[in-house]
């Protein structure tokens, strides 16, 4: 795909950005190309938007894998490079290495779901400027973002307009 642009309605209710909702899927918009963006806490999927899937747990699960290869190869390597046989008990002491695999295992799982928290809120941009934003919505209008090519841009504005949308901010380029 070419360059995509975004387009959001205002909407002062819940039932004009319903109605805006279903505007959008009969102008041929799938749940993929629009967004609902509101300062209000209403339930997922209330106006018919497509809940996106949640990956945060494979950043945790793997961020306990590393840290646990990590402990073990740290733990495992001093125990090997400073061998200090006590008693004719094996140079590796598995008991005394789960404290620090543990521990290891935690602080990178919880490295690597901050990293993975960052990542899901689509936070480093590097095409510089966020999707459009309208600071009405921190007062409790809510917004409909559609993210489509340039051509079909005309197309979700008429569809935006006929639900009722109170203004269109486009985004600037």
């Amino acid at each position: 795909m070419a360059d995509n642009k975004d387009i959001m309605g205002v909407f002062a209710d819940t039932d004009t950005a319903a109605e805006g909702a279903r505007q959008l899927k009969s102008a041929g918009f799938v749940q993929d190309d629009y967004d609902v963006l509101t300062g209000n806490p209403y339930p997922e999927g209330a106006f018919g938007e497509h809940v996106k899937p949640n990956r945060l747990f494979v950043f945790a699960l793997a961020g306990g894998f590393v840290g646990f290869a990590i402990a073990f190869l740290f733990t495992a390597a001093t125990q090997t490079a400073f061998p200090l046989v006590t008693g004719g008990k094996p140079i590796l002491a598995i008991p005394a290495m789960m404290i620090i695999m543990y521990e290891m295992t935690l602080l990178f799982a919880m490295i690597f779901t901050v990293t993975g928290v960052i990542f899901e809120s689509r936070l480093p941009r590097p095409s510089g400027a966020g999707p459009v934003y309208d600071t009405r919505i921190t007062l409790g209008y809510i917004g409909l973002i559609v993210t489509t090519s340039e051509d079909r841009l005309e197309k979700a504005e008429e569809a935006l307009k006929a639900a009722g949308a109170e203004d269109i901010v486009r985004e600037s380029s």
